[in-house]
């Protein structure tokens, strides 16, 4: 299977998508959990509604909501050219770029639970002790705060790295059949060419680095975990 260029070069096209779209969306929802549990009333009321609502719209919907946000005559690219920001559209859809803004959206939601349940678990004894000791606000939070919500870090990004890995809708919709990723192959392959068994075997291949991945995700939040 890996010897084939194709299967090749999807693979390593959507590791480095996943891997984007982890970084991205971990640290957005790091923001918004951080909002979320330290925040004052309201900040925490529009939080939780930002949080929520995305939950009651289907993949679809917003898929085909970005879709019209950044394709060429799409709302984005016409502020953008009003402005005098650009003189043309953008290709913003049907590439990578669009697949990464469509998954990062979807999966930040899923990365702010874990990182909400390490912050609230956090003894705020530490963190006072750290400012009674003359440490300034920034240091305390890049020293001791977020070390502090590693675990949370970890399963979260474990969180959004398994579902990337099996996207179906959202690259197929956004990507155009340009950024073809794992999920998509797979689908050509069993449903669109007589070739099941290179589909099979790609499956098999994705089922186990999702299960390993699990695996190193129980791990962590085990006991033992750290």
């Amino acid at each position: 299977t890996l010897t084939d260029p194709l299967v090749r070069s999807v693979l390593i096209r959507t590791l480095r998508i996943c891997a984007l779209v982890t970084l991205i969306a971990v640290t957005a929802a790091y923001v918004i959990a951080l909002l979320w549990v330290r925040g004052g009333p309201v900040q925490r009321l529009v939080v939780e509604l930002c949080i929520l609502i995305p939950f009651w719209i289907s993949v679809l919907t917003r898929a085909f909501g970005w879709l019209a946000m950044l394709s060429n005559r799409g709302i984005a690219n016409t502020w953008l050219q009003a402005m005098g920001v650009t003189s043309g559209p953008l290709a913003m859809v049907r590439n990578e770029f669009g697949v990464i803004v469509g998954m990062s959206h979807f999966l930040i939601p899923f990365a702010v639970f874990p990182l909400a349940a390490a912050m609230r678990n956090l003894d705020e004894r530490v963190l006072m002790a750290a400012r009674g000791m003359g440490a300034s606000r920034t240091r305390v939070f890049w020293q001791v705060f977020v070390p502090m919500t590693r675990a949370g870090i970890l399963g979260a990004a474990l969180v959004v790295f398994v579902f990337a890995l099996g996207f179906f809708v959202t690259p197929a919709i956004l990507g155009g059949g340009r950024s073809v990723l794992v999920a998509e192959l797979i689908y050509l392959r069993i449903f669109q060419s007589p070739d099941w068994g290179l589909g099979a075997a790609i499956s098999v291949v994705l089922m186990l680095s999702v299960g390993a991945l699990l695996a190193l995700m129980m791990r962590q939040a085990g006991p033992g975990g750290r």
